[in-house]
Order: C-alpha cells, then sequence, then structure tokens
C-alpha cells in the first residue's frame, strides 16, 4: 500500500508514515485523549485503530474513499464527511485530532478550529500535529492518493507550531501544551 500527498502544482509527496500503524511518538500523543475521540482527516485510520485497541470509543471522518476503506479494514468506525459538515455527536466530543498535518484542512487554521470548537464539548482538547518552527508555505489544493487512487481536491494550509497560539486564541483555545518528539511538533489545545 502507498500513500501520496499531491498539490494542486504538481508537487508529489510520499507519505509512508499514514499508512503504517501508530508509532511510539503517535501512542504518546494518543495518551492524552479523552474518549469519544473525533479523529479528523483519519485518512487510512492509524490513529483510530491505534485508539480503538485501547478501548476508546473513535469516529473517523475523511473525504477520501480509498483512505476510510483502509481505516475501516483496520476496525475504525468511520464516515465520508468533512469537519465542515454534519457531524454526527455534535456537542459532546471530548477530543478532536488534527495530526499528520490536518491542522491545515480546509486552507484556513482559525476557521478550521472554530468549527472543531462548535462540535466538540464544553469541555474538551484539540491534539494537533504542526510543523517545525519558521516552516511556513502557501495555501494550496492537494488530494490524498491511496494506492494511486486519488480522493478529492480540498485546501490545504501547512502551520508552524509557533504559529499555534494566534491561531488558537483566533478560534477560541487556550494552549495547554506545546512539545516536540522526535523532531516532531504537537500541541494541546483546550477549551
Amino acid at each position: 500500500m502507498s500513500a501520496r500527498l499531491r498539490d494542486s502544482d504538481g508537487t508529489v509527496r510520499d507519505a509512508p508514515e499514514w499508512i503504517i500503524d501508530a508509532d511510539d511518538v503517535d501512542d504518546r500523543v494518543l495518551e492524552r485523549a479523552d474518549a469519544p475521540v473525533l479523529d479528523i482527516g483519519c485518512g487510512p485510520g492509524r490513529h483510530g485503530a491505534a485508539l480503538a485497541r485501547r478501548g476508546g470509543v473513535v469516529l473517523g471522518i475523511d473525504i477520501s474513499r480509498a483512505a476510510l476503506a483502509v481505516a475501516h479494514r483496520r476496525g475504525v468506525l468511520t464516515l465520508e464527511r468533512s469537519i465542515f459538515g454534519r457531524i454526527p455527536g455534535a456537542g459532546r466530543w471530548r477530543t478532536a485530532l488534527l495530526l499528520d498535518g490536518n491542522l491545515g484542512i480546509g486552507g484556513d487554521p482559525v476557521e478550521l478550529l472554530a468549527r472543531v470548537r462548535r462540535v466538540l464539548a464544553p469541555v474538551a482538547c484539540v491534539l494537533a500535529e504542526a510543523a517545525a518552527p519558521g516552516v511556513r508555505r502557501p495555501s494550496t489544493s492537494a488530494r490524498l492518493e491511496i494506492d494511486a487512487v486519488p480522493g478529492p481536491w480540498f485546501s490545504l494550509a501547512t502551520v508552524a507550531v509557533d504559529d499555534i497560539e494566534a491561531i488558537a486564541r483566533g478560534a477560541g483555545f487556550d494552549v495547554a501544551d506545546v512539545w516536540n518528539d522526535d523532531r516532531r511538533w504537537f500541541a494541546q489545545l483546550s477549551t
């Protein structure tokens, strides 16, 4: 199985980490998750599968049918859905995952987080992965390709970890923690 992210300008980035099982770094992030968990842009479901193995309630949403088929085979409950559409259980999700660059879904991270804020429980958190400090790329259109099967195009921004504070505040979140683990950057946002 292969996973690639194709930008509208033709740039292709192999993303083998998206199809392997969650690793130790992912597991340490997921230890912070309280069920029920909404895995936004779940892709092939590696994080949802790790949470499900622990017995947690998790729902993965994505717009790529090919990715959702892989997530389903991994045992993850999934829906073909955008976070900007109707989300079941709105107001009851305790944790939202925006890992593997998903903080940029939709191209406007503040708008995305504001939407996520509306589907979370009153006391909840977002676990997000960001790019390294100083990494900035303009928003682009991109699509996920699983085994060369292209998903739909969507807007995607790159969010550097040093921009997290302003983005979170703009969407009504507090930054509870920011950390680096094995050259990957994460933030925990709280309501």
